[in-house]
């Protein structure tokens, strides 16, 4: 971020406009909106300033700017249609350490003012730090469509209740009471509009939280998917905001940690390929300590956790402790770089099935290698490029012809992502001489091929049916 998102109190304090034409005017409609005391700096004036200053609302001086008019200023805005005259007042307001905002000149501003949606007391707001304002005007209009009209009743009603919840509830219950209020029953009816049935059902469940004896912790197993941040599911982003612990792995990117709660606690317990089995109790025991301790953890993982995830493991773990566990499933990586490669892991006449693999094996027969040798069908290898020679020799051994077609997708849906399209028998050379490495996943299958899509048209058009 550029600009650091600021709620900035102006009530009963003194704003400077500079401008008295149309944008001027809205400026100092929005402070009068927020109890600014607003000072209109102008020689002439349009009909929407001429306005304001006739009914009021506005202290209005004719003449030109001056340095010395910003005197006790809490902020100023320069909404002139001189760019020179635009500039010497943002000269001043720095001078003076007054905050400004030069109207469509990010350059000279201090701060900037964001497309606002407003709920009072609630009050959104989205800001494009100057680059797209049409764009911000546009989120604030789909998420002012979402939000429900009587919102700011809502955060009244919660206003009121914040003394009554703090005397009666320890402080380690009142977030989750909180939470289940917003999204309860008591909420639901003070956004209809029925405040008396509101307050009962307030007061009977804040009845209930009393008699809670100690907070109870949870687990959540959330897959994170592929990398893309774009690619994590709704249901998991809402555990996350909830999360007071996050413990994730080494394929979990900056971008989707910053979408848990910013006050959470963040634990790495990433495990590099090979790592030994106390890594895993490690977690296991991290895990149960801090559910133990009434938190909620979210475990973020890569992919999704039940796929080559040890998700499995982590939940018997909890379950034996008795502590309750949410399971919510990710885009797994093979899906994903299927997809972003455009290779369809199934397709008729080219394969019938598709299985996932994992290229870290316990021992040499851990896989069977015969079945995943086998024609018309796809093959996903997870973590496989450090073993990518063995995999290729393998299924040669098992009856692989040596041009069955082969990728690696390398950083599915990351930035850098790059596909690798060859043969069993070119597999291992192409990929040593192009610098592949983790993370990284090979696909093999007849879908695999370069041509595939082309071979299956081909195919399809005497199936019946066909055009």
């Amino acid at each position: 971020m550029d600009h650091l998102p600021l709620f900035l109190r102006v009530q009963d304090r003194r704003a400077v406009v500079i401008g008295g034409g149309a944008v001027a005017a809205r400026k100092a409609q929005l402070l009068l909106a927020c109890g600014a005391r607003v000072a209109l700096i102008a020689p002439t004036l349009g009909a929407a300033a001429r306005e304001l200053v006739e009914r009021g609302r506005v202290q209005h001086t004719g003449a030109p700017f001056a340095p010395e008019q910003l005197l006790d200023a809490v902020v100023a805005i320069a909404a002139t249609d001189s760019t020179a005259l635009n500039q010497a007042v943002a000269r001043a307001a720095h001078e003076r350490s007054v905050p400004v905002n030069v109207v469509d000149d990010a350059e000279h501003s201090s701060f900037i003012l964001p497309a606002i949606i407003d709920r009072s007391p609630v009050v959104v707001a989205i800001g494009t730090q100057g680059c797209a304002p049409v764009l911000a005007r546009n989120l604030r209009e789909q998420i002012e469509a979402a939000l429900p009209a009587r919102l700011g009743a809502l955060a009244r009603f919660a206003g009121r209740q914040r003394a009554r919840v703090r005397a009666l509830l320890r402080p380690d219950l009142r977030r989750s009471f909180w939470e289940r209020f917003f999204a309860g029953p008591a909420a639901t009816r003070l956004l209809a509009g029925d405040e008396a049935a509101a307050e009962q059902a307030f007061g009977q469940a804040l009845e209930r939280a009393r008699s809670v004896t100690s907070p109870r912790g949870e687990v959540y197993l959330i897959g994170a998917g592929p990398g893309d941040p774009d690619l994590i599911t709704v249901r998991a982003l809402q555990l996350l905001q909830q999360a007071d612990v996050v413990l994730y792995d080494k394929l979990v990117g900056e971008e989707i940690l910053e979408r848990s709660r910013r006050d959470a606690r963040r634990i790495f317990v990433g495990k590099e390929a090979g790592g030994c089995r106390t890594a895993q109790e490690r977690i296991n025991q991290l895990l149960i300590e801090h559910a133990g301790r009434g938190l909620r953890v979210a475990r973020l993982k890569g992919g999704d956790p039940f796929v080559f995830g040890r998700g499995g493991e982590e939940m018997a773990e909890l379950v034996r402790a008795g502590i309750p566990v949410t399971v919510v499933p990710g885009i797994t990586a093979g899906l994903a770089a299927a997809a972003a490669a455009g290779i369809p892991l199934t397709q008729r006449t080219l394969a019938q099935s598709v299985t996932f693999a994992t290229g870290h094996f316990a021992s040499d027969d851990a896989l069977n290698w015969d079945a995943l040798a086998r024609p018309r069908q796809t093959v996903v290898f997870y973590m496989g490029v450090a073993q990518l020679e063995h995999i290729a020799a393998r299924l040669r051994a098992a009856g692989a012809p040596a041009e069955r077609p082969a990728a690696i997708i390398e950083r599915a849906s990351l930035p850098g992502q790059r596909v690798m399209r060859a043969t069993l028998g070119t597999l291992c050379r192409r990929a040593r001489s192009e610098g592949v490495s983790a993370p990284a996943l090979l696909i093999v299958g007849e879908v695999a091929a370069a041509d595939a899509a082309q071979a299956l048209e081909h195919v399809l058009t005497g199936l019946p049916g066909a055009a």
